[in-house]
């Protein structure tokens, strides 16, 4: 076997950490069908020569048995701050024979007491006003370094954005860092090793800051939410060969300025003057004349901790797919360009021209019938970059504390026509490895599939959000909750998410309750209780994660909270009814931009209620805690019974006939079973009736197609998902869409754009559909009583004309593919079941008599076990290995619905 992918709290070598045991995770990799784990064997070391030299004197596991090979907790010695521990990992296979030793992989730890901050809060007296920005002080510090050094490494957070160098050199590759926290209750530094940026004799230590997320316009309200100018705190560490430590902490010594870059924010863009910079600022010897002491803050009330997940990187830079267009000559001259995909991030200038020449950039994701720019979506963000030339060479210009939602650039101040190349643009993202593929035979929903892929990575910068454009820019919990399992089909969320919720319970009240967004910047205005769908969040996304990735310690970690949640929803429920018309409190944002169709608030209420109370029970269950999975399924139980009493009439209707009506009904297992097949019927009755168009927002949507796969109806689940006409998945598809839509009506040929009050172009929530793809069309999903893959379901469900379809996931236990294709009346159906897992298959054909894999009966095919016929198909066990299965097929196989003709 070879052991690969050895990973820590997540990362691959993370740098910082303050986990006293982290977890420990690695894949493996063997192509013998069957092959699998029985046992394992760690290996930490203090360095690398120790561990290879066999040595474990931090922890030796010995032979453990055990088929784990990820979250498995470190249990040697306690770690101290700053310390760097080696590992390894061997296994034995399932026929005791030992791996070789994996190559040794690393964690550090960062600051783990308070004390361990030797550094001051400093910054510059430099204030704005609700509305108006101020230039980004510019801090520097030079230090000296008088003998040969072991490692440094600077460890480093702001309230608001930093920007570090020293020497004159970038340090490290984030952007957009610390990020954004609830700053009241925790703030997040990182560390960097910047042993090979310094040298014996004078150095020197840079920082820029930017206003961010805590003193810059937060969504509509106007800047200095939680303070009111940028804060830098800082320290690099020095160790000597001969073993003594230097810190360089930020103090009173260090001093500020200001510089080029006059204003700097993430909604409405920066200003940079060139003619202003000041070259070697950052570097050993600048003539610091006019620079003045910084200003030293009191100590920030809450608690730092070390940054949890992958940071914010550039990720991939996208050029124009044409030559720019002039659209007017007056005032100026204005030129679009198309980058070809609506992206996030900013743009990289390359321009040349006379000093004082100033360059406009702004950003919009349409244009407009004449070929403008149209920005009316954004509200009040400017979304618009100002860059005034130096003069002479070739300039290069890209922001640094800003970020855009945008597919065409619009320039104006340029003295000539200017080429594509004038600008480049620069995708930023968390940085989360891509995980999972999708493609088929419809073209559109291969575009589909790419639309959600963007659309995820654009709404992923540091936070999950609902839009990255206009003055918004929030972590909408509703949002995050509808797309979180198609966002781990689509990326590795695990750290990203976990991080979040972090977030989420930060922003939790006294009381219980969950905002609407988190972090919550402006609790007075959003409010504290985000309603049904939305404040479930911090339920059905930490039980999102554990299954998909089999992190129990996210169970854990958010327990508490959980139940303080529920306390507040059996507190504010009446007779079992959440959002009860006689409740006085935010009764939700209902089936948020659903189409002519409203769902009782009363009923969406209760219905996540009931979710809530059974997602408890299980959890308990994993847990460990008996009682409180008893009470949690009584609960659930009698919130049920309330369900019917109020909303199920006795022939079996809902009052609500609403598609996310019948959906939730159904999906959250509300109805008796005799009136399943009722509403089902009353559900595509609607569908019908629509002429085969969805009515559902944010709130059904998710589930619609599970719902009728499920009951039977999967020739109608493919019939709405390959609607082309408004509304439906694919009309913005057909209309050149590279991300999804706000709303199913953002753009309509009968009435142009929608509201510009609300009309976001790349907004991920109706991209939960994606789960749907990868779970049914191509058939990969995940078996509950084996979270993390570790047994996979396998099931695709042909349909809607297509003739092939496949998909892969790379899970914590390695890659997991299906790919199917129909041709010349055979399926022929290829799967890979990563090693250390097996897989429950169920081949869609209706008779296992002529079905071959690789060109053998299935009872002769090693790592096949034909257990049952059931009427979806031919259902078999897998052990790990790559298979070729080839069977009769039948345009009628896949659909057995009980729709009429």
């Amino acid at each position: 076997m070879i052991i690969e992918n050895l990973r820590c709290e997540y990362l691959s070598n993370p740098l910082g950490i303050d986990v006293l045991q982290p977890r420990l995770s690695w894949e493996l990799r063997e192509e013998r069908r069957g092959a699998r784990q029985t046992a394992y064997a760690i290996r930490v070391a203090t360095s690398r020569e120790t561990l290879l030299a066999g040595e474990a004197d931090l922890w030796e596991s010995g032979k453990v048995e055990s088929e784990h090979t990820f979250h498995i907790p470190y249990e040697g010695k306690p770690l101290r701050s700053m310390q760097r521990a080696w590992w390894s990992v061997r296994v034995w296979d399932e026929q005791g024979q030992p791996s070789e030793w994996a190559e040794p992989a690393w964690w550090e730890m960062g600051l783990l007491t308070p004390d361990d901050w030797k550094a001051e809060w400093i910054g510059a007296p430099i204030v704005g006003g609700r509305r108006a920005g101020v230039p980004c002080p510019y801090l520097r510090k030079e230090f000296t370094i008088g003998r040969s050094i072991r490692q440094a490494r600077l460890y480093i957070t702001a309230l608001g954005l930093y920007d570090a160098s020293i020497n004159g050199q970038p340090v490290g590759d984030v952007v957009l860092a610390p990020g954004w926290t609830e700053y009241r209750k925790r703030v997040e530094y990182f560390v960097y090793d910047v042993t090979q940026q310094l040298h014996v004799g004078t150095n020197a230590i840079g920082v820029i800051l930017g206003d961010g997320w805590f003193c810059g316009h937060v969504a509509w309200w106007g800047r200095q939410i939680y303070g009111e100018a940028p804060r830098l705190l800082a320290q690099l560490v020095i160790l000597y060969e001969n073993g003594e430590t230097q810190y360089i902490p930020t103090d009173s010594t260090w001093q500020f300025s200001t510089g080029p870059l006059l204003e700097a924010d993430l909604l409405m863009g920066e200003t940079y003057n060139a003619r202003l910079e000041m070259p070697g600022w950052n570097c050993p010897g600048f003539a610091a004349e006019g620079w003045k002491p910084v200003q030293v803050f009191a100590p920030w009330p809450a608690p730092l901790c070390a940054r949890i997940g992958p940071p914010v990187r550039r990720k991939e830079e996208l050029s124009p797919i044409e030559e720019p267009r002039q659209v007017s000559n007056w005032p100026m001259p204005a030129w679009i360009f198309d980058l070809g995909q609506n992206m996030v991030g900013r743009v990289r200038l390359k321009v040349k021209g006379d000093p004082g020449t100033t360059i406009r950039l702004r950003y919009g994701e349409m244009l407009k019938p004449d070929g403008s720019l149209y920005t009316e979506n954004l509200r009040t963000a400017k979304q618009t970059d100002t860059y005034v030339l130096r003069g002479g060479d070739e300039e290069i210009y890209e922001p640094l504390f800003t970020f855009h939602g945008f597919r065409y650039v619009e320039v104006t101040g340029l003295t000539e026509k200017p080429s594509k190349d004038l600008i480049t643009g620069i995708v930023l993202h968390t940085d989360m490895p891509l995980t999972g593929t999708f493609s088929c035979s419809e073209p559109l929903l291969n575009q589909l599939q790419h639309n959600i892929v963007w659309g995820h990575k654009g709404n992923s910068v540091d936070i999950p959000t609902d839009c990255p454009q206009r003055d918004e820019r929030l972590g909408w919990t509703g949002d995050a909750q509808v797309f979180v399992r198609t966002g781990a089909f689509v990326h590795d969320i695990e750290s990203f998410f976990a991080r979040w919720l972090q977030t989420v319970e930060d922003s939790q009240n006294e009381e219980g309750a969950i905002p609407p967004v988190c972090p919550n910047p402006c609790p007075a205005m959003v409010g504290t209780d985000g309603g049904p769908a939305w404040a479930d969040a911090i339920i059905i996304c930490p039980w999102t994660l554990y299954l998909c990735y089999g992190d129990k310690r996210i169970l854990e970690g958010r327990y508490a909270s959980m139940a303080r949640f529920m306390a507040y929803l059996e507190k504010t429920a009446i007779n079992g009814i959440r959002c009860h018309p006689e409740y006085s409190g935010f009764r939700g944002f209902g089936d948020w931009l659903s189409t002519n169709a409203e769902t009782p608030l009363d009923l969406i209420g209760t219905a996540f209620y009931a979710y809530d109370a059974s997602l408890m029970a299980e959890i308990a269950k994993v847990l460990g805690k008996e009682e409180d999975e008893k009470r949690y399924r009584q609960l659930y139980e009698t919130i049920r019974s309330a369900f019917q009493r109020r909303f199920l009439t006795p022939d079996g209707l809902l009052v609500s006939g609403t598609q996310t009506a019948c959906v939730l009904a159904l999906e959250f297992d509300l109805v008796p079973e005799s009136v399943r097949a009722a509403v089902a019927k009353a559900l595509v009755h609607d569908i019908r009736a629509r002429g085969y168009h969805l009515s559902t927002g944010f709130v059904g949507t998710p589930y619609l197609l599970h719902v009728l796969t499920r009951e039977g109806y999967l020739d109608v689940a493919y019939r709405l998902l390959l609607q082309r006409t408004w509304p439906s998945w694919l009309y913005p598809v057909t209309k050149g869409a590279t991300t999804v839509w706000e709303r199913w009506d953002s753009w309509t040929e009968e009435k142009g754009f929608q509201d510009p009050a609300m009309n976001s172009f790349n907004h991920y929530a109706y991209g939960a559909v994606g789960a749907w793809l990868y779970q049914v069309v191509a058939g990969i999903d995940l078996d509950p009583k084996s979270p993390g893959y570790r047994h996979i379901r396998l099931a695709p469900r042909p349909g809607g004309g297509l003739t092939h379809a496949e998909a892969s996931l790379r899970t914590v236990c390695g890659l997991v593919r299906s790919a199917w294709r129909i041709e010349d009346g055979r399926l022929l159906w290829e799967v890979e079941v990563p090693t250390n897992t097996t897989a429950t298959a169920i081949l869609p054909v209706q008779s296992d008599a002529d079905v071959l894999e690789a060109d053998r009966p299935l009872s002769e095919s090693l790592g096949v076990k034909l257990l049952e016929m059931t009427s979806d198909g031919v259902v078999l066990h897998l052990d790990s290995g790559q298979y070729r299965f080839l069977a009769p097929w039948s345009s009628t196989e896949p659909t057995r619905s009980p729709v009429d003709k």
